[in-house]
C-alpha cells in the first residue's frame, strides 16, 4: 500500500541542526523556517507499508521514482532534493539521481545531515547514481553517515541496482555494469528479485589493504596475526575489496572462538578502526563459526559505525575464514540484517555476493 503524507504531517522530522540558529516564526512556509535554520526537511513522502510482501509493490513506486530523477536537475537550484530510500537486509541508503552531472549533488557535509536519523531522512550512506566511466553503464559514489567517502559499498551497489531497474521499469532478468572507485562491478538482476554481484578479485598484499601488518603467510597474505586492541591480543586476517576489512576470529579472550552477540561494538569498534596499523582505517568483522559453510558476523564500519550488513565486508570475511582453514569457499552468512550468500570461486578467483534489495520510500527533501 503506497501512502501520502504532506509536509504538514511530517514536520516533526524537521530539526536544527545549529542551536543558536534564528528562531523562526511558525507563521512561515514550513520550507522558509527550514531555510533559516539550515536544517534538512521532508517536503514530501511515499511510504511502502510491507515492501516485502510482494514484488508488485515496486510497480506502483517506479513512476514517482522516474518523475524524481527528472526533476532532480531544476530542483537543485531550490535546494530541494528528490531521493529514493533503499535497504540491503538493513543497510539503508539515500539515492539520488545524479546522471545530469559527474558531481554529487549533495556536499559531505549535507549527505552527514541528511544521514542523521533524529534530524534527517536517516541512513547508513547517500548513494549517487552518476554517468557512466570506464565503459560501464553508470557510476555510483557513496558518501558514509560521517560524511567520508569509502572506495565501495557491497550492500549499496545492489541497492543502486534495483534503484535503476525499478525507475526504469525494467523486469526480469539484466545485468548492469557500475563503475566504483573500486573499480567496474557487474550487477545480475535475478527473475527471484535478488541481486548477484561480481564484486572482483580480493586483494591480499598488506601495502595495498592497505595495513602496516607485516605478512604472516607464504603467499604474503595478513592471516592470523596477532594484533593488541584493548588490552586483548586478537588474530586477524586482512582483506580488501577495494575497501580495508580487519577480520577476526578468536582473541586471547576467547581462544576456541568468539560469541559475536557478546561483542560490544561502541567500545571495541573504533578503536579497530583507528589502530595505527591501519593508515586509512578499517572496517572491522567479528565472526563466529557455525559450520563450513555457515557463519555469522557483526560489522563495525569505516565512517559508519554498527550497521545491520556490510556486503564487502561479508566476502572479505569468507576470503578470510578459506585462508585461516575455517569454511568453504561457497559460505551463507548472517548478518543482524539478515542472510547474504558468498562465493569465491577458485577458477577465476572472482567473488560473487547474493541478497536483496528493496525500495522503502521515496520522497523529496529540503537541504
Amino acid at each position: 500500500m503506497v501512502a501520502t503524507c504532506s509536509a504538514a504531517r511530517i514536520a516533526g522530522t524537521c530539526h536544527a541542526t545549529h542551536a543558536k540558529a534564528p528562531r523562526a516564526s511558525h507563521s512561515q512556509p514550513l520550507s522558509s523556517r527550514v531555510a533559516a535554520l539550515n536544517a534538512p526537511c521532508l517536503t514530501g513522502l511515499r511510504r511502502i507499508a510491507s515492501p516485502r510482501e510482494s514484488r508488485d509493490f515496486a510497480v506502483s513506486v517506479r513512476s514517482s521514482a522516474r518523475v524524481a530523477m527528472a526533476a532532480a536537475g531544476s530542483a537543485a537550484s531550490r535546494r530541494e532534493l528528490p531521493f529514493s530510500k533503499y535497504q540491503g537486509i538493513g543497510n539503508d541508503f539515500i539515492l539520488v539521481d545524479n546522471r545530469h552531472s559527474s558531481e554529487p549533488l549533495v556536499s559531505q557535509e549535507e549527505a552527514a545531515r541528511l544521514c542523521d536519523r533524529n534530524f534527517g531522512v536517516g541512513g547508513d550512506g547517500v548513494i549517487f547514481l552518476l554517468p557512466g566511466a570506464q565503459g560501464a553503464d553508470y557510476s555510483m559514489r557513496i558518501f558514509n553517515s560521517d560524511g567520508s567517502e569509502p572506495e565501495m559499498c557491497g550492500n549499496g551497489i545492489r541497492c543502486l541496482a534495483r534503484f535503476i531497474a525499478d525507475a526504469t521499469n525494467s523486469q526480469g532478468t539484466q545485468t548492469i555494469s557500475i563503475s566504483t572507485l573500486a573499480g567496474v562491478m557487474q550487477a545480475h538482476m535475478r527473475a527471484d528479485g535478488q541481486v548477484r554481484v561480481d564484486m572482483g578479485e580480493p586483494i591480499l598484499a598488506p601495502a595495498l589493504i592497505p595495513t602496516l601488518l607485516p605478512a604472516t603467510s607464504p603467499e604474503g597474505a595478513v592471516v592470523r596475526a596477532p594484533l593488541e586492541v584493548d588490552g586483548v591480543t586478537w588474530q586477524v586476517t586482512c582483506v580488501s575489496m577495494g575497501n580495508p576489512h580487519c577480520i577476526t576470529f578468536s582473541s586471547s579472550a576467547s581462544p576456541e572462538g568468539l560469541d559475536v552477540a557478546s561483542i560490544d561494538l561502541h567500545r571495541i569498534g573504533p578503536m579497530f578502526e583507528n589502530h595505527p596499523a591501519f593508515p586509512a582505517r578499517t572496517n572491522t568483522e567479528f565472526v563466529e563459526v557455525i559450520s563450513r559453510n555457515e557463519l555469522r558476523m557483526r560489522v563495525w564500519e569505516r565512517g559508519a559505525g554498527p550497521t545491520l550488513a556490510c556486503g564487502t565486508g561479508t566476502c572479505a570475511l569468507v576470503v578470510a575464514a578459506v585462508l585461516e582453514g575455517r569454511a568453504e569457499r561457497s559460505c551463507l552468512v548472517h548478518l543482524p540484517g539478515g542472510p547474504l550468500e558468498i562465493e569465491w570461486r577458485e577458477e577465476d578467483n572472482r567473488i560473487h555476493m547474493t541478497g536483496p534489495a528493496d525500495l522503502v520510500f521515496a520522497g523529496t527533501v529540503v537541504l
